[in-house]
């Protein structure tokens, strides 16, 4: 099993993530004017926050040197204003302080994807779509998502994951039109999940193989910026179909809580959904073709 103190994703989560997100808080914004003294890192200081939080700043010091990591609803609520966290960032900081340490948090293994669910992926023929595991490993696939984005069937399964495939997979990566936004998401959803995750030897060594082999991975982990799943619009550009922005919608399986179903649309009459629609008849003749 890979050690994630091996990697940029310390032990210390929680404090790593407050120095970050203090060093990213404007003072002069926060109401703190330029006092004339010198700053020897950029944001707030500890004192600062402290004062924002209405907390003491030996408690500042102690949370981000690991030494607690607990705090009432409040006082993490107050931590969470005082340095202006987004939704997603507010709900990693209750993660991470809300873990005990010691506790089992292992993920469940990756689970079989529901017969029902593979017969709807099956069913989905004008509609790229995938079943992924909250990890980003891929699970189940349709046809049009092999056209849109990669032959899973291929690669194997311990490589099966999208955030692996995006840093590490050249024809995977020139697929992206703005592959460095698309890539620091994928950080930011993998950083969020490792927060609900910790002692989970898949995402350690997911991680660790990701520090070793990316530069650019190992300087946007260390930013510690983190995302919860939404619909996000991307940009492809395809070897056979050419340039395509689509939708990529998340769905939740009820009976699944940890796989999560993924469709990309095309908006109708657009020049991505002419697009979308020659590169899977293309995709459907060459099939029919080697068959």
């Amino acid at each position: 099993m890979a050690d994630r103190d091996a990697s940029p994703a310390s032990s210390n989560e929680l404090g790593d993530f407050l120095r970050a997100r203090r060093a990213d808080r404007d003072p002069q914004q926060a109401g703190f004017p330029d006092d004339g003294r010198l700053r020897r890192v950029p944001g707030l200081r500890r004192e600062e926050l402290a004062y924002l939080a209405h907390v003491s700043v030996d408690y500042i010091v102690r949370l981000e040197q690991g030494r607690t990591r607990r705090g009432s609803r409040a006082v993490l609520d107050a931590l969470a204003d005082a340095l202006h966290l987004a939704e997603d960032e507010r709900t990693y900081l209750f993660t991470l302080a809300e873990v005990a340490p010691g506790a089992s948090t292992r993920r469940p293994g990756r689970s079989e994807v529901a017969p029902r669910l593979r017969q709807l992926l099956d069913t989905m023929h004008d509609v790229p779509a995938m079943v992924l595991h909250r990890g980003m490993d891929v699970l189940a696939w349709n046809r049009a998502a092999t056209a849109l984005l990669a032959d899973f069937g291929a690669v194997p399964p311990a490589e099966r994951n999208l955030i692996r495939l995006t840093f590490l997979d050249t024809n995977f990566r020139a697929l992206y039109a703005d592959w460095p936004r698309a890539a620091r998401e994928c950080v930011a959803v993998l950083r969020m999940e490792a927060g609900r995750t910790p002692h989970d030897p898949a995402l350690d060594t997911l991680i660790a193989e990701l520090t070793a082999r990316d530069p650019d991975f190992r300087t946007w982990w260390a930013e510690h910026q983190v995302r919860g799943p939404r619909q996000l619009t991307k940009t492809y550009v395809h070897p056979v179909a050419g340039e395509l922005t689509l939708d990529v919608q998340q769905f939740t399986v009820d009976t699944h809580p940890e796989q999560f179903l993924v469709a990309y649309t095309a908006a109708p009459d657009s020049a991505s959904h002419e697009a979308l629609r020659f590169l899977l008849q293309w995709a459907a003749l060459t099939g029919a073709q080697k068959g």
